[in-house]
């Protein structure tokens, strides 16, 4: 409980990319209830190994081309290549973005299914994405969306009893004894947590306020334990404000949107 609450104190500002750009974020809010969930899963599928910033912006060409069921039949596989580039994996999603789609007009009456065992029937939708749509698009909460980021900060933090292989294996173990009233929130506080704080790569262990009840602290980071000038150092008095995020310190504004200097389907 006490990583919990200082995560929700290093997340309140609600800065993070999935935040502004993450799937809840993605769907046109003035379209029917309908197409809004197509919207929601359509972004979800696109997120797979893409960072938010690419979703985002394939996300909005999507929409100015017309991001419905009956558009994206109609629309050919190059066009679609080229609205959805340069995410990850590109080719692949575009060919099970056109065979979910023709399932869900086939089979759903034009909308997404509202199970579980539903939606992983759709090409190219797993787990995860089943229980973020069921969340965003249903608002039902049938599991946890466990991304690369909560596997990973489940692990380092010891929220899993053994350490877990895979994202699936992590949502099974949280599932088991984390409380279901907090199955929504995990996701979107550990994904934004992992963007800012507790990264892939040299974690910023120094500047995060879970440091002292974290078994993985400065295990990944080694190099960046705190110092003196550290706003959040132990040794500071608690008039720097102590278990606050000051302004400019790492956790703030550390994730740069990419230039996205990357060339069209055309030219790679």
């Amino acid at each position: 409980m006490q990583q919990l609450t200082n995560i929700r104190e290093m997340r309140s500002v609600r800065d993070a990319p999935v935040d502004q750009m993450g799937a809840a974020k993605s769907f046109d809010t003035q379209v029917a209830p309908k197409v809004m969930r197509y919207q929601v899963l359509i972004s979800l599928m696109l997120s797979s190994q893409t960072k938010d910033q690419v979703t985002a912006a394939a996300m909005q060409r999507l929409r100015a081309h017309g991001l419905t069921v009956e558009t994206i039949l109609n629309t050919d596989d190059a066009t679609l290549g080229n609205l959805i580039y340069p995410v990850g994996f590109w080719r692949t999603k575009v060919k099970y973005i056109k065979l979910t789609t023709a399932m869900i007009q086939q089979e759903y009456d034009g909308d997404i299914p509202n199970s579980v065992a539903g939606l992983v029937r759709l090409s190219g939708v797993g787990p995860k994405m089943a229980h973020l749509a069921m969340d965003i698009a249903w608002k039902q909460i049938s599991g946890i969306g466990v991304d690369t980021h909560v596997h990973r900060i489940s692990n380092r933090m010891g929220w899993t009893p053994t350490s877990t292989k895979n994202p699936e294996e992590t949502r099974r173990a949280l599932e088991e004894w984390l409380p279901r009233d907090l199955w929504s929130e995990i996701n979107w506080l550990l994904v934004g947590f992992g963007q800012q704080v507790c990264l892939p790569v040299g974690p910023l262990c120094a500047s995060c306020l879970i440091r002292h009840c974290c078994p993985s602290a400065f295990k990944c980071s080694p190099r960046k334990r705190p110092t003196p000038s550290d706003p959040l150092s132990p040794g500071k008095s608690s008039s720097q404000g102590k278990g606050k995020v000051k302004a400019g310190s790492p956790l703030q504004h550390r994730v740069k949107e990419d230039p996205n200097p990357v060339s069209h389907p055309a030219q790679s």
